[in-house]
């Protein structure tokens, strides 16, 4: 089922941050419908640098090509700002596009932009988002790849500015909105009110965030779509891998740190090594 069919559904569909092949794994093995490829947790793992718009568009689009031969679910990937004009946006729809994505989240901050959850953010014009937003559906190759406008506007020109910002986005050709960073649960309903019966709304939870971390049941209650939890697995294995590496150095030895981690065969089983040397076997034509 394509991410564009998905979305006629009632039911939210719950998005995880992943930002390689095996977390792309991984969570197709949960059983999640759909993943979410964040810039963020890219600028994390690849860079070990905050979401400041330091990755490029080559990165994103080399790591969406990784994850594309991992999962056969889809894929909404951060496009940040396109990287640049609305020329610049075109490109960047073709470029993810063919590595494989269902679907690209552009917002409306300045080049380079920062995470929509730090403060000192600033906006383009919402004529020049509209304008990238209607260059990109121009650009795409699929009707089926979807355009995800996100608008910082709420904690720049405030939250009516912000739901202004949003109907210049859908009059020009949204597919789905992400008002992004609100403030309180009054103002996710609000959001919800103002436009749920008319195109696909998106959640970004953020653990720490601007944003009250809300359930996706409640969140289909208000009228919401799509929850994306982008940078939890960062997160999560950030704080492992501290711990790990603090026992490792205490230690000498993973031993003390062996009911948290996988052994060598363990790791194999889930990346499935027996099942793709068999494969691999199975190939061989030369003679014995």
């Amino acid at each position: 089922m394509s991410l564009k069919t998905r979305l006629t559904q009632r039911d939210i569909l719950v998005a995880p941050g992943v930002y390689d092949g095996l977390t792309a794994s991984l969570a197709t093995a949960a059983g999640f419908e759909a993943l979410y490829l964040s810039g963020a947790a890219v600028a994390y793992t690849r860079l070990g640098r905050p979401d400041i718009g330091l990755t490029s568009v080559s990165e994103m689009a080399d790591t969406m090509t990784l994850i594309a031969d991992r999962t056969h679910l889809p894929v909404i990937i951060d496009a940040d700002t396109g990287f640049g004009n609305a020329l610049n946006a075109q490109r960047t729809m073709r470029l993810y596009e063919r590595a494989g994505a269902s679907a690209l989240q552009v917002e409306d901050q300045t080049y380079p932009k920062r995470c929509g959850h730090l403060t000192d953010k600033s906006l383009i014009s919402a004529g020049e988002m509209a304008g990238k937003i209607a260059a990109m559906a121009d650009a795409r190759n699929s009707d089926e790849t979807l355009i995800i406008a996100r608008t910082d506007a709420i904690a720049v020109e405030g939250f009516g500015a912000a739901i202004e910002r949003a109907e210049t986005y859908v009059e020009a050709g949204a597919d789905v909105l992400f008002i992004e960073a609100p403030q309180s649960r009054d103002q996710l309903t609000s959001i919800a009110d103002h436009f749920a019966d008319r195109v696909p709304l998106l959640a970004n939870m953020v653990e720490g965030g601007a944003t009250p971390i809300t359930g996706a049941d409640d969140l289909e209650e208000q009228g919401f779509s799509i929850v994306i939890f982008p940078g939890g697995i960062v997160r999560a294995l950030a704080k492992t891998a501290g711990d790990y590496y603090q026992s490792l150095r205490a230690n000498g030895s993973n031993r003390p740190f062996a009911d948290r981690m996988y052994d060598f065969a363990g790791l194999n089983d889930v990346i499935g090594t027996a099942d793709m040397l068999a494969k691999g076997a199975s190939y061989d034509r030369s003679e014995n």
